[in-house]
């Protein structure tokens, strides 16, 4: 495992779900999601991961001329910011058009793309991630040499990124975000993010997700044992307990500050989390060395 002292806060700002009908302070259109992004560079972040969206439908969408925009927007004011694009199966699932944000070049390449590493169920949604789409996923990363962000729902996701280690598919140093909570999935307990993390290849680094109002709880939880954090409304559109207060995304961030003060932990710049996964500098230099 990597040691990191200083927190990763990987930001989550909008997702595929939520609409502003449910939040409205849920980013849809391009520059929405772009203020967001700024907005939570200025009260500190490592990384984002980032869903584009149909402006008009609020429906998810897979066209890299949309995340060009976004990332384009981004990296106009924040050149170091680590970018994650969405690869996500839940709503199409053609290769072609989950692969289309890989295709952007120069300032507009992404440094990450997202790997779920199997199929799973949602309430009331499948993500298909069949093994082949894994593969071919995975080798056009590494041909465009874009760092695959590994995304792990259960143990045996774990599992499978081993399984693709020793196929020498994925590369070291490997970046997990481990995802609790979902109803088909590791639940959003101690014993479930133990297992998890201890089953994590070697030469790992690992941020912990909570889904819905077991976000506030696992960032809690990561924070406190050394790990780095996924937040966001893609995750919980919901500041408290209750439902009472849709959240903002500053909202979110700005308690995950608060959180970290308290454990005496500073946030892990953009520019250090580059260098721990040997990621280009950025500032029009981007992806993985």
């Amino acid at each position: 495992m990597i040691k990191t002292d200083n927190l990763i806060i990987n930001f989550t700002p909008t997702g595929m779900i939520p609409v502003k009908e449910q939040n409205p302070f849920v980013p849809v259109k391009p520059n929405e999601i772009i203020d967001d992004v700024l907005e939570a560079c200025r009260i500190g972040i490592t990384s984002v991961h980032l869903h584009a969206r149909n402006p008009v439908s609020q429906e998810p969408d897979y066209k890299a001329e949309l995340y060009a925009e976004i990332i384009s927007g981004i990296r106009k004011y924040e050149k170091e910011l680590v970018i994650c694009v969405s690869l996500s199966g839940r709503n199409f699932n053609e290769f072609e058009k989950r692969s289309n944000p890989l295709t952007l070049n120069g300032n507009l390449k992404p440094d990450m793309g997202s790997l779920t590493l199997s199929s799973l169920n949602f309430n009331k949604q499948a993500s298909i991630n069949s093994p082949q789409m894994i593969y071919d996923l995975a080798v056009e990363m590494a041909k465009r040499k874009i760092k695959p962000e590994l995304e792990a729902f259960d143990a045996g996701m774990i599992n499978y990124a081993k399984y693709l280690i020793k196929k020498n598919i994925l590369k070291p140093p490997y970046y997990f975000n481990l995802i609790l909570g979902n109803i088909a999935c590791a639940q959003a307990d101690l014993l479930h993010a133990g297992i998890m993390i201890n089953d994590l290849p070697e030469n790992s680094v690992w941020t912990l997700a909570g889904i819905g109002l077991n976000q506030l709880k696992i960032n809690s939880a990561a924070i406190s044992f050394g790990g780095g954090v996924r937040v966001g409304l893609e995750d919980n559109i919901w500041y408290d307990k209750n439902k009472s207060k849709p959240a903002k995304n500053s909202d979110l961030l700005k308690r995950i500050h608060a959180i970290a003060g308290a454990n005496e932990r500073a946030i892990m710049t953009p520019a250090e989390f580059r260098k721990i996964l040997n990621l280009k500098p950025g500032r029009s230099k981007y992806g993985c060395l």
